[in-house]
């Protein structure tokens, strides 16, 4: 048997190499079945350097007619397109009208959850939620269905890569803006409009079908606020805040979408919870960027297990212990992969190029804008996060100062936290607005300036070394504006920042563990862990 296996194209920000890592292990798993594998990808930092990697390699784009070309030479049984990310799941219709055989899910089922329409559908007919959504095809209709739905509002062009484009605004003006300057609007190329949960947790889950038996790999908490893109949120395995009943319906919610699809692999699903409601947003019939973080989380290779189901092999032959635990109900509520006994938090935390893009913004949203990821494991979610962000380059502060400034919206969430570095012994430096809801709430914060109110203000503060710590949420869009300045100012220091309320919280519990455990850490390597397990 001989297997075609579409990589993702070249290497970009918002196109991370977790997807050739994928590519790698269904290699591995697939000639480990005895199946010769022809690998096609045009990345010169991976796969398509290591030429002896797959039985063949053709170091080409990943375009319809390239791969048709490849196909009449090679005359694979099959072609497996899920490993690539999105780049070849866009092929997957060409390619099933031109009758190639492609393996694994469907593309009919391909295309069920990459049609808008068909998609909702589909949710409809499954009784589960979705956050409200409308398409528009004029400018003129995109801001009359724009006050339809009210705002805040998720805003992306059709068919994007990597969240590219897609800005969440809070009023008229800034869709306008949005309008203006960011998107072409026609019929052949039509606006999206998602009305944007504030306020909820995004949840991400990586699961594994092969048409019969359905396993969760891994239910990842994002630590960012929803909104912030999958690929640049930190995210933690187990959960750190839902519930267990939340958990049980998110994976109740999965498997029923991986069954309605007939997945054959892997499928990837992002959910939103809002006031214990748990929301469906995208669903991907593909390996995800967190296949990695997952693998490594659970000691099962996801990737390695949906090659071996694509060529024919059934999971309760592949992974018998799972399923004899899971007949005994000895699984942890997290994941089918792991036993109930299983005390470990894994966070993975992302890396950025900032300090490449001395003009740009590092303010977090829905475009990717993350090169890499790290990831920390420890027994408490403080300090595993703590080792996340150690591992990001970044060392979170024991003492000093923390500068907190956030949008009036954010400011209702973020007495607990001053109140938790005050606790701490650690000094709270805020500006005007913050200040006074922080002060008039009894808490013995400081006042400094922005860069617009005089000198010395917060960003002279920061250049000089007199701030260990910075939590600030965006207020708008303003090119320029103070905020931009605090931020750009932060990451040329190298100072801990974070640009999400949650975000903030996750650094308090970080430092607090980190000081209840003596500022000491303890290492576990993989194999310790799993030997354990």
């Amino acid at each position: 048997m001989k297997v075609l296996i579409l990589g993702s194209g070249p290497n970009r920000i918002g196109q991370g190499i977790e997807f050739d890592y994928a590519c790698v292990q269904a290699i591995f798993a697939l000639r480990e079945e005895g199946v010769q594998t022809v690998m096609v990808n045009c990345n010169p930092e991976t796969v398509s350097t290591d030429y002896d990697t797959a039985d063949r390699l053709y170091f080409e784009p990943i375009v319809l007619e390239n791969v048709l070309e490849i196909i009449r030479r090679e005359k694979p049984d099959g072609l497996l397109i899920q490993f690539g990310g999105q780049t070849p799941l866009k092929l997957s219709i060409p390619l099933r009208n031109l009758k190639v055989p492609i393996l694994g899910t469907d593309p009919e089922s391909i295309d069920i959850a990459e049609d808008r329409e068909k998609f909702r559908d589909l949710i409809n007919q499954l009784g589960l939620k979705q956050p409200e959504s409308l398409t528009a095809r004029t400018k003129e209709e995109a801001l009359r269905r724009a006050k339809d739905l009210g705002y805040p509002l998720l805003v992306r062009p059709s068919y994007v890569l990597g969240g590219r484009a897609m800005r969440i605004v809070y009023e008229e003006g800034e869709l306008v803006e949005y309008l203006q300057e960011a998107v072409e609007v026609s019929y052949q190329r039509p606006i999206l409009l998602d009305r944007y949960l504030s306020d909820s947790v995004e949840v991400d889950v990586d699961a594994i079908g092969d048409g019969e038996d359905f396993l969760i790999g891994a239910v990842m908490e994002h630590i960012e606020e929803a909104g912030v893109h999958s690929g640049d949120s930190a995210a933690s395995i187990p959960p750190y805040t839902l519930g267990k009943d939340t958990v049980e319906e998110i994976k109740r919610q999965t498997r029923l979408i991986a069954k309605a699809l007939k997945v054959k692999g892997l499928i990837n699903l992002q959910f939103a919870v809002k006031d214990g409601e748990v929301y469906v947003l995208e669903v991907n019939p593909r390996a995800s960027r967190t296949v990695p973080f997952v693998s490594k989380s659970i000691g099962y290779s996801l990737a390695k297990l949906a090659a071996k189901v694509c060529v024919g092999r059934k999971l309760r032959e592949l992974v018998p212990e799972v399923f004899e635990r899971l007949e005994k109900g000895d699984v942890h509520y997290c994941s089918d992969f792991l036993p109930k006994d299983w005390n470990y938090y894994t966070v993975k935390e992302v890396v950025f190029p900032w300090n490449r893009f001395p003009e740009v913004d590092p303010l977090l949203g829905p475009e990717m804008k993350s090169t890499g990821e790290v990831m920390g494991i420890d027994k408490k979610f403080g300090l595993a996060y703590y080792k996340a962000q150690l591992a990001a380059g970044s060392r979170l502060p024991t003492e000093g100062r923390v500068f907190i400034s956030v949008a009036d919206r954010d400011k209702p969430k973020v007495f607990e936290l001053a109140k938790g570095f005050l606790d701490l012994g650690f000094e709270v430096l805020a500006t005007a607005g913050t200040y006074r809801f922080l002060k008039e709430r009894g808490l013995n914060v400081k006042q400094v300036l922005k860069v617009s109110e005089g000198r010395p203000n917060i960003v002279d503060m920061i250049k000089n070394g007199e701030v260990q710590a910075v939590i600030n949420t965006p207020t708008g869009r303003r090119a320029r504006s103070d905020a931009y300045h605090i931020r750009r100012a932060t990451v040329q220091q190298g100072i801990p920042y974070t640009t999400t309320v949650r975000g903030g919280y996750a650094m308090l519990e970080a430092i607090r563990c980190y000081l209840e455990h003596n500022k000491s850490l303890e290492v576990y390597s993989l194999q310790e862990v799993f030997g354990e397990a």
